[in-house]
């Protein structure tokens, strides 16, 4: 279980995070003292872990890379060449890059937030600071919904691996049973550390996946013209642009991550290497497939390839189908308990 956020006293409820941010603003928040009257440990959301059992403040920072690759680098992925199918080549790319850029610096003011209120452990409690008790409620309820149905799309996508890989030879329900069970006994583990390892792992596949995928699509060859710039309704464009905001909506679980670093002012760190490598992946899968699929590009993008390839691509997918699941359903878990 997941220990109680101890509240700061009610000068330091409310507060605003310096505009002014310089490469350095992590670590000067990470110095700035607790408030009057409020002890160290009180003011950390683990508190003293000298002496305990389990310790959770334990991963460095390349180990919240990994599992911040892994939660966000996942399903996201898989719609982006659909996405620039639908806007077209141009509009897809800016908008990747400048989601992106605004995906960078949303989590880098995160990181500020969580330093600066170090009880802070997950969106309730920044929603208890900005808007108090109906705040708290709200992005609590939030939170939680998203992370559930993130799971779900992960139990769902692992029906669709099984059941291709399988040629249909069993119920979809069966194979969805199967997926909830795997990430139900991968979720047991109780620290993000222990699942970090498992992130690198999933990172992996997600790679090996989506590059079988392009491999696919390149030998098939060209499967219709480009699209350079689409007209298309709103509704259309609308759902396109959610899904290159999904595929970076790795934020939610942030505030437990941080809470968990040995270094949490090494955060920056991590956030960089997850923005860099995401950006750069959704760019390069995105014009890649679309370029050689074309018109007929699908979602997700694995089943853009012929049938032998696709089984091959969905099996070297399913650890991050699992494990991602495993990362949001662990974060949920902490919440609620």
């Amino acid at each position: 279980m997941a220990p109680t956020s101890q509240p700061l006293p009610a000068g330091e409820q409310r507060g605003s995070l310096d505009s002014s941010v310089d490469s350095n603003a992590l670590e000067k928040a990470a110095k700035k003292e607790p408030a009057a009257g409020v002890t160290q440990n009180e003011f950390d959301v683990y508190g003293n872990e000298e002496t305990a059992d389990i310790k959770y403040r334990t991963m460095v920072w390349w180990k919240a890379a990994a599992l911040m690759l892994a939660e966000t680098v996942s399903l996201g992925i898989l719609s982006i060449p659909s996405v620039f199918a639908t806007l077209g080549m141009v509009a897809g790319c800016i908008l990747v890059i400048g989601l992106g850029a605004i995906a960078t610096a949303t989590g880098y003011m995160i990181g500020l937030f969580k330093l600066r209120y170090p009880h802070v452990h997950n969106m309730a409690d920044a929603g208890m600071i900005l808007w108090g008790p109906v705040g708290r409620e709200i992005l609590g309820a939030a939170q939680v919904i998203f992370m559930v149905f993130i799971c779900g799309s992960h139990v769902l996508t692992g029906l669709i691996a099984f059941d291709t890989i399988t040629s249909g030879a069993s119920c979809s329900v069966l194979w969805a049973g199967v997926s909830a069970i795997i990430c139900l006994v991968l979720t047991i583990p109780r620290t993000l550390d222990g699942i970090s390892y498992l992130s690198v792992a999933s990172f992996i596949s997600i790679l090996a996946a989506v590059f079988i995928t392009m491999i696919g699509v390149g030998v098939a060859g060209h499967q219709g013209g480009v699209t350079v710039t689409a007209n298309l309704s709103f509704a259309s464009g609308f759902l396109a642009v959610t899904d290159i905001i999904f595929a970076y909506a790795g934020h939610v679980g942030f505030f437990t991550f941080i809470a968990e670093m040995r270094k949490p002012e090494d955060f920056s760190k991590a956030l960089y290497c997850l923005q860099a490598a995401d950006t750069t992946l959704y760019l390069v899968v995105g014009i890649v497939v679309y370029a050689f699929a074309g018109p007929n590009t699908v979602s997700p993008a694995l089943g853009n390839t012929g049938t032998t390839l696709r089984k091959i691509a969905y099996g070297m997918a399913l650890p991050t189908i699992m494990i991602a699941g495993v990362i949001n359903g662990h974060v949920c878990a902490k919440l609620v308990s």
